[in-house]
This record gives structure tokens, C-alpha cells and sequence, in this order.
């Protein structure tokens, strides 16, 4: 009897075996790289039997809008652009085409296409404690400029009224500035990096001396390592060479997914897309770190909205839930909503009072304690005098 058992578990144990090599050596065949010039891509069906979803290419020079969108992959032929699950993004190469068929790099099925589709499959994706919350510019860095005001006044006002919506859902939140002083950009980065299990979220507001109807949200994630930025036309040699990566590429485009989404779903804005840059802010952290553009103060209507208290009350709700949505890939592990679901929705929960400006303390004491009072200026007294009517036409770099 005993001898019988050990055959058939040694029978079992040998069947489990076998399927598991069988499981594995299929999972190294779903994809088949496809070299071309020393570079891997694969092809956009092998992406689709993959993932099981439906892509579409369009043709060369399609403009691509959501209200045509049908599959939840989209492809532009010899563009960067792409639709992702109803989301305008960017990739970091172009769609090319070889002997019939599309291809995508590596590089962005990896580093652009996954985080997105399987976002709650990302190592550590979600573990968060602390939001670093950023308000852009400040003190004598007014940022963009409209006829209602400054971009460093609407940044900390959205920051201000997004810090009570996280800390009620049990987040810890520090605040890069508290009032209207400058902050220099590497602090604001030693401030995430040292933060236990933090995520960066930087704000700001968008200027453009190209066109004045430019409109729309953007959001952007650092670079991938040996890939080009969005606003990059071509590849450069600089882009391919061996420029500091990021550990956390997974985890800032999650992220950026998680609050683009939110966005779109809950504020009616153009789709400027989840894109790519090397910002400081971007490149000195070592978090999850992501750079909101909410709108351009460069178009009337639009710096009209941005002007508006509860307009700017709105982002903040949309950013939060898009952080909360975020967080939760660590805790549900399950894909977040999207822009869709988000459509579907009459409106926003409700939400914590918001914390009078005036309840607020110059400089968090724990910053101080953190990078110490050294790294930061003296802060100067609010601007209370309206911009000029001429916005400034020079581009605002975060």
C-alpha cells in the first residue's frame, strides 16, 4: 500500500512537472521578437493574442479622437501615437511597418503598453504611504502667466485643496511648499526621496507662445532609459546613449494612467496624452513621479475655468480619486478604472471640507527636519496685484 502511494505520487508529482515546463516554454513563445537594426520589436497582432485585446492601425497622419475609438488598442502607422484603453499616449518610438506587418519596440510594450494594461501586475505598483504633493514654481518663479493671476498661485491652491481629500483616505501628505516662496527643484526631489514609500506628484499649469487655442490636459512620466522624449521630433544620439533610467518606469506610468484617467473622466478637457520628459523634478526622484499640466493659461476659455476656485476644487477631486485608484492596485490587485467608467459616473463622491489657506503653516516642520532650513528661501508675501493682460509668450518649462 505504501509502496503504491509513493508511485502515484511520484506519477503526480512527475505529470505537475511536465505541465509546468509545458506552461512556461508556451509563455516564452506568446512573444516573438523581431529584430531590425540591432532593435527589438514585436508585431501589433503578437501584442493583441497576448493581451486577447482588439488593435487597429490607422493610416498614416490619422488623427485619432475618442469619440471613433472602438478597440482598446489604437495605432497610428509611422506616428507615436496611440489610444490606450480610451487615453490619447505617446510611445517612445513610431509604429513601423516591415514585410506587412506593424511593429511596436520593445521598449514601449514594456515600459509603456503594460503599466497601463496590466497596471496591478507592476512589482510594488500601488505601495503607497505618502503623497509628495508639488505645487510648481513659486516666490519670484511666477511660472505662466494669464490677465487672472499666476501659474505658482493656481498650483498651490489645487495642492492645498487636494492634501485634505488624501489625508481622509488615511494618505500621509507633505506639502514641497506651503506658501508662495521658491523651493529649488532638487529639493523637491530629496523631499519625495526620502519620504517612506512616497509617490511625487508635481502640478502645474500649461503656456504655449505656438498657438494661443492650444487647450487640453497632458500628463508626463520620466523618460525610459536610451529612448527619446515626447516633444523630441527625432531620436538623438543623446536620447540612445547611456542616460540615467529610471527603477520605478513601471510605476510612474501606472500612475500617470491611474490620474489621466481620472481626469478625463471626470473634467470635460482635450486629450493631450500620457507623455515622456526628462524634467528635473522628473529625473532626480527615485519614486513614482509623475508632472501634471492642467490646462493651458495661454487660451482665454480655458484660463477663464483654471481662474475659477471651484473649477480648480474639480482638478484637485479628479487627481485624488486618480491617486486613490492608484493605490489600490496594491491593496485590490485589480486593473483601475478608466475613463469609461469614470463617464459613467453622475459625479464625484463627496468629499472632506477643504482646509482654509490661512490654517496653514509656512513650511512643514517636518521639511526642515528632512533637507534642513538652509535649502529653503525666505518666503516672500503672496502676489496680490492681477497679471498683466499680455500673458508672457516665452514656453514655460517645468
Amino acid at each position: 500500500m505504501i509502496i503504491s502511494v509513493k508511485r502515484w505520487f511520484t506519477v503526480a508529482l512527475l505529470t505537475t512537472c511536465i505541465t509546468l515546463a509545458r506552461t512556461v516554454a508556451l509563455a516564452a513563445d506568446d512573444w516573438q521578437v523581431i529584430k531590425i537594426n540591432g532593435h527589438d520589436y514585436l508585431s501589433v497582432d503578437n501584442i493583441a493574442r497576448f493581451y486577447r485585446l482588439p488593435a487597429e492601425v490607422a493610416p498614416s497622419g490619422a488623427k485619432i479622437r475618442l469619440e471613433t475609438v472602438m478597440n482598446p488598442l489604437e495605432f497610428v502607422r509611422g506616428s507615436r501615437e496611440v489610444m490606450i484603453n480610451g487615453a490619447r499616449c505617446w510611445l517612445c518610438f513610431p509604429l513601423i511597418e516591415q514585410n506587412g506587418k506593424f511593429l511596436v519596440s520593445r521598449t514601449d510594450v514594456a515600459k509603456t503598453i503594460e503599466p497601463q494594461l496590466r497596471p496591478h501586475r507592476i512589482p510594488n505598483a500601488g505601495k503607497v504611504e505618502t503623497v509628495v504633493l508639488d505645487p510648481g514654481h513659486g516666490g519670484h518663479d511666477r511660472g505662466a502667466v494669464c490677465r487672472y493671476g499666476y501659474e505658482k498661485d493656481f498650483a498651490l491652491d489645487v495642492a492645498r485643496k487636494l492634501r485634505p481629500l488624501l489625508q481622509a483616505k488615511g494618505l500621509r501628505v507633505i506639502m514641497t511648499r506651503e506658501g508662495d516662496y521658491f523651493v529649488p527643484l532638487e529639493v523637491r526631489a530629496q523631499i519625495a526621496n526620502a519620504a517612506r514609500n512616497s509617490i511625487f506628484v508635481s502640478i502645474h499649469f500649461n503656456a504655449t507662445d505656438r498657438d494661443p487655442n492650444a487647450t487640453g490636459f497632458e500628463i508626463f512620466s520620466f523618460t525610459p532609459r536610451g529612448a527619446p522624449s515626447t516633444s523630441d521630433d527625432w531620436v538623438t544620439p543623446t536620447a540612445l546613449s547611456m542616460q540615467a533610467g529610471s527603477e520605478v518606469d513601471g510605476q510612474s506610468m501606472a500612475l500617470s494612467a491611474c490620474i489621466y484617467h481620472s481626469l478625463l473622466g471626470h473634467i470635460p478637457e482635450f486629450d493631450r496624452g500620457i507623455k515622456r520628459a526628462r524634467f528635473a523634478v522628473l529625473r532626480l526622484t527615485r519614486v513614482p513621479a509623475v508632472l501634471v499640466e492642467g490646462g493651458f493659461l495661454t487660451e482665454r476659455g480655458e484660463s477663464q475655468l483654471i481662474a475659477k476656485k471651484d473649477w480648480r476644487g474639480k482638478l484637485a477631486q479628479a487627481i485624488g480619486v486618480g491617486i486613490e485608484n492608484y493605490h489600490a492596485l496594491g491593496v485590490k490587485k485589480q486593473p483601475p478604472m478608466l475613463v469609461a467608467d469614470y463617464r459613467r459616473q453622475t459625479k464625484l463622491e463627496p468629499t472632506e471640507p477643504v482646509i482654509q489657506e490661512e490654517n496653514l503653516k509656512e513650511v512643514d516642520a517636518s521639511l526642515i527636519n528632512l533637507v534642513g532650513k538652509s535649502k529653503f528661501a525666505s518666503p516672500t508675501p503672496a502676489s496680490t496685484s492681477p497679471a498683466s493682460s499680455s500673458p508672457d509668450s516665452a514656453v514655460i518649462v517645468p
